[in-house]
């Protein structure tokens, strides 16, 4: 996500944190203040009656009556008012009475609103500490974190009993009846999201910081090692400890724990990419593992392996209170501060890579860091733009796809277009744990800058020495990496395929099968439901239903009988209805198969009709241009 989409982003997340925080209790805080206002005039009219009328009433106590009623409202009464009339009446507010009701709800919908707008100058208070300094940053999270999941379980229990009394209450207050359904089924939503909240933050997240690559031993690069050491002692810290080589478009280092071909490593960990050591000069790379030791130095990875995993924890349960139902109330705040951390952390994030430059450029060069840059660079956009070619292609790959030889054969050429240095213009070099700066801004930072025009020169020159020759098994390492990456991509290629055919002859239709194949289902009474690439076939006889005429899909579990299934149909309808209700008698433990094949073959069906219809207007686009 680009700077200004997160900024845009962040604008849109305050706006519903604000609705999430303020809809449900500011609504029910304004009916609970409106119902009791009517009790009030209620109970005034009837106590000054009942006082005008009483002959018995002594003078005394008719005018106390009258001088609480001019300084206090009857309901009053529920928070801590002497009653005048308490004695007489049993009180104005009786416990569990519909004015009790209305004043407590008031109160507590009330502090709830202040409680909201705290929770508000909390987030805006720690993001304000995170961007401060990069050393409060953790302590910043771990107090977010801590104090958000518990406001949000609370958020979540008080808004579902809001909702709760809220079906209640209108009906019964403004039409003088009560529906009981509608408050069992509000209350079964609420419970429903106060267990998801609850299972939520029980819940661990799964961390999986698997990396392709190899492990390079010191003494299978012993010159690479002796840099590498020599580098970290010149810098006053300590070396990596393990080196991974891969065929990623990428260098980085990391302290956190990693699992290299399903082995964990421990400990500082730098990875390297083979193909960008056969493109960098000697001094070109060494300048990129300077800039990678000196996050060792500035403390980043230490900092970033201690809060990485917490993130990791907080986006699950983010994702949990998504997914939830009516725990998106809590979403939209979580998400505001997630949002604000995140611009944080990216602003933390621009300063840790000026100062690891500056740190490349005073070790070994900044002439040579700023060659590097542009190298990699052209290196990864121009790998892009060739896996992305491939990945759009209409056939199955077979055989090897050669996407390293492909990149460095047309590398030199794709640096002399106006695409790379466009590219340049827009973005930096990809990584996997931070968010790099501009290009032209690092260049600026150490006070290289490479003009545009020598772009081409700078990639296309033959290095003289490179560190890939000082790697033995490199050659090997390189050959089987690929491979792997080649077989993985060939394999997501094949699926994104499945998706993409209508299709449209036996090939394609074997494809489409190999991973949608029909999926029946055994019903009650001997008959069937099945789900298909193309639609499904529906139970009692009533047809097969194209994809095509499934504009909107509902699923309402019964715990008595058969589960009901809703299909809203397209404009024209099918079999002149504009929309389709079947019961399914399945088993309870088939249910989620069913839902889950009915929306992943449906959404297969969309993407394809999406993709169709990008398709269309990509053509259109290409015979309107002039030639």
């Amino acid at each position: 996500m680009t700077p200004t989409a997160l900024r845009q982003e962040l604008t849109k997340a305050t706006l519903l944190a604000l609705l999430a925080l303020f809809l449900v209790p500011g609504i029910t805080w304004g009916l609970a203040k409106y119902f009791r206002a009517g009790a009030d005039a209620a109970m005034v009219a009837g106590i000054t009656d009942y006082v005008d009328k009483a002959r018995d009433l002594p003078a005394a106590e008719a005018q106390g009556i009258r001088t609480f009623l001019s300084e206090h409202r009857p309901s009053d009464t529920c928070n801590g008012v002497p009653s005048p009339v308490s004695t007489r009446d049993g009180g104005l507010c009786e416990a569990y009475s519909s004015v009790w009701q209305f004043a407590l709800v008031e109160k507590v919908a009330g502090w709830t609103l202040v409680a909201g707008v705290a929770l508000l100058l909390l987030i805006g208070t720690l993001a304000a500490l995170a961007f401060a300094r990069r050393q409060l940053q953790l302590l910043s999270f771990l107090v977010g974190w801590r104090v958000l999941v518990f406001a949000s379980a609370a958020q979540i229990a008080l808004q579902g009993a809001f909702a709760v009394w809220l079906s209640f209450w209108i009906t019964a207050y403004f039409f003088e009846i009560y529906v009981i359904k509608l408050i069992a089924i509000v209350g079964f939503i609420a419970a429903a999201a106060v267990f998801g909240a609850v299972k939520a933050i029980l819940a661990r997240a799964r961390i999986d910081n698997e990396v392709q690559g190899e492990l390079i031993a010191a003494d299978a690069a012993p010159a690479l090692w002796t840099r590498l050491r020599d580098y970290a002692a010149k810098l006053g810290t300590a070396p990596p400890d393990v080196v991974i080589a891969g065929v990623d478009a990428n260098f980085f280092v990391t302290e956190q724990p990693l699992r290299v071909n399903g082995a964990p490593t421990q400990g500082r960990a730098l990875f390297v990419s083979l193909p960008l050591l056969r493109v960098l000069a000697q001094d070109e790379a060494d300048a990129v593992l300077a800039h990678e030791l000196g996050h060792f130095v500035g403390g980043d990875t230490a900092a970033s392996a201690t809060l990485g995993p917490k993130l990791v924890q907080f986006d699950t349960y983010l994702e949990h209170m998504r997914v939830g139902g009516l725990t998106v109330v809590a979403f939209f705040v979580l998400h505001l501060y997630r949002l604000a951390f995140e611009l944080a952390l990216r602003k933390s994030s621009r300063e840790r890579e000026f100062a690891a430059d500056r740190v490349a450029a005073g070790l070994v060069s900044a002439d040579a860091l700023a060659r590097s840059l542009v190298k990699v660079s052209a290196y990864s956009l121009y790998r892009g733009e060739v896996e992305g070619k491939l990945f759009e292609h209409d056939e199955r790959h077979d055989g090897q796809l050669g996407i390293g030889q492909r990149v460095a054969g047309g590398l030199a050429e794709f640096s002399r277009s106006a695409a790379f240095v466009e590219g340049v213009r827009r973005g930096g070099v990809p990584h996997p744990f931070d968010s790099h700066p501009p290009l032209r801004e690092r260049m600026r930072n150490v006070g290289a800058e490479v003009a545009e025009d020598r772009f081409a020169q700078v990639v296309s020159e033959p290095p003289a020495t490179t560190w890939i020759d000082s790697i033995a098994p490199a050659d090997a390492i390189e050959a089987r990496l690929w491979a792997a990456f080649e077989a993985a991509f060939a394999q997501a290629h094949e699926q994104s395929l499945a998706f993409r055919y209508e299709p449209a002859d036996e090939e394609e239709l074997a494809l489409v099968l190999k991973y949608f194949p029909p999926v029946s289902f055994a019903l009650k009474k001997g008959d069937t439901f099945e789900v298909n690439h193309a639609g499904m076939v529906l139970p009692d006889g009533k047809g097969t239903l194209p994809w095509d005429k499934v504009a909107k899909l509902e699923y309402e579990d019964n715990s008595v009988g058969a589960d009901q299934v809703t299909f809203g149909h397209p404009e024209g309808g099918w079999n002149g209805k504009k929309s389709t209700k079947i019961g399914l008698a399945i088993p309870s433990s088939e249910r989620d198969r069913v839902k889950q094949a009915m929306g992943r073959y449906w959404h297969r069906h969309q993407v394809m009709r999406a993709m169709q219809k990008q398709a269309a207007t990509a053509a259109l686009a290409r015979d309107a241009m002039p030639r």
